[in-house]
């Protein structure tokens, strides 16, 4: 919790300093990277610089936690932390590198604010950074225990033996490993970090949750093709799509992430939409590999049917269920305005569906569609503890669900 006497300094400044948030994001990076342009290689992702959302995701990261440290003092904010240190551990972050980022930031907090920045602002918020820094660096440190791994030690090599055309624009990928080092195992929904050499030498990092239970040998993930509106295509995708061959190697990071398919009897509902299918499919695949006798109903929307990624994997593995359904939505069905018992024209709606009692519910797609969908399970009186969730795409933190 924040001391008494930097309490009444965050409650005076944050509103200022949250207005101004972003350009403080924005100013720190660009302080960072002149200064430390190896951050890019390989820990910090550029695609993300070039359409703003790890500005979004670190102004969003911190006000958020500054706020909970006003409202509610006496709580730590285990959701956002976690969130953060599993994306943090897949990169292989060490408890050094907060300082670098500490020393740019407050750095960026002065030029932006100027004269406003005073030394009894300046510490209220040095200890805010290092009160949410503490807390991160311990949980992460919990994290690579656990899995007997460091930094350094997270990655590991394996070799490309199948491609899948899953659509136009989505690829699976399914990798070996190269050598007899024990293989950490994956949780149902977690996720993996690539890291691979762009064609100018640079290192980029990039997150795909795995599709497939691990069999001890092979571990698959599926690849969207990022196609870049107002900034560039994706990096990462773009490189994988078209250059990335069976026989091929690649360095992958252990599998992480804490938005993870709890074992229980109750049953199961999985809500998704486009590319957001990849966590619900690995988390299908535990359940068939497991026996689950579990009563699973997965949601689907998307653009179409020729659109809806894993389609056949999802299918299959839903049909090996003792009771498992699929629903789908498509804004352009095979037949416009065709509606049934299982597939529904328009955006997801859960109201048109007879969901079971006392169900686990999982989200995953971009923040508008989980907004959607969770606010109608909420209205429709879903307890929100029973209802988990990941963001695919900008996650503002500030919209967070609480």
């Amino acid at each position: 919790m924040l001391s008494d006497t930097s309490l009444p300094v965050i409650q005076a400044t944050l509103p200022v300093v949250g207005e101004h948030i972003e350009e403080i994001a924005k100013r720190f990076y660009r302080h960072m990277f002149e200064a430390r342009p190896d951050l890019l290689d390989g820990l910090f992702n550029r695609g993300n610089q070039a359409d703003g959302r790890q500005q979004q995701a670190l102004a969003g990261s911190i006000a958020a936690f500054a706020g909970m440290l006003v409202e509610k003092p006496d709580q730590v904010p285990d959701h956002l932390l976690s969130r953060v240190a599993h994306k943090h551990v897949s990169l292989g972050l060490s408890p050094d590198q907060y300082q670098i980022v500490h020393d740019n930031l407050m750095w960026a907090i002065v030029d932006v604010l100027g004269d406003a920045v005073t030394p009894e602002v300046a510490a209220a918020w040095d200890e805010v950074y290092w009160l949410m820094a503490n807390l991160l660096i311990n949980k992460e440190r919990g994290l690579y225990n656990a899995v007997h791994l460091s930094p350094e030690t997270i990655w590991r090599t394996w070799r490309v033996v199948r491609r899948i055309q899953e659509t136009d624009d989505v690829v699976s990928f399914v990798v070996e490993r190269t050598d007899e080092r024990d293989v950490k195992p994956s949780l149902p929904g977690q996720y993996v970090t690539i890291k691979m050499t762009m064609p100018d030498g640079v290192q980029q990092p990039r997150q795909y949750s795995l599709t497939r239970a691990d069999d001890g040998q092979h571990r698959q993930f599926a690849v969207k093709r990022v196609h870049g509106l107002e900034t560039p295509d994706g990096e990462m995708s773009t490189l994988l799509h078209n250059d990335v061959q069976v026989g091929d190697e690649v360095v992958l990071s252990a599998p992480f992430g804490d938005v993870v398919l709890e074992y229980t009897d109750r049953p199961l509902v999985m809500a998704s939409a486009g590319i957001g299918i990849t966590p619900m499919a690995g988390m299908l695949s535990h359940l068939v590999q497991s026996g689950s006798q579990r009563q699973v109903m997965l949601l689907h929307a998307d653009d179409s049917e020729a659109s809806f990624p894993l389609r056949a994997q999802v299918t299959e593995d839903l049909a090996k269920l003792a009771d498992g359904t699929l629903k789908t939505w498509f804004l352009t069905p095979a037949e416009a305005g065709e509606s049934s018992g299982s597939v529904f024209s328009g955006f997801m709606d859960v109201s048109q569906v007879d969901l079971p009692d006392d169900a686990e519910y999982y989200l995953c797609g971009p923040l508008p569609f989980l907004k959607s969908v969770r606010s109608a399970l909420i209205a429709g009186g879903t307890p929100a503890k029973d209802i988990q969730y990941e963001v695919f795409g900008p996650d503002l933190w500030l919209a967070d669900f609480q």
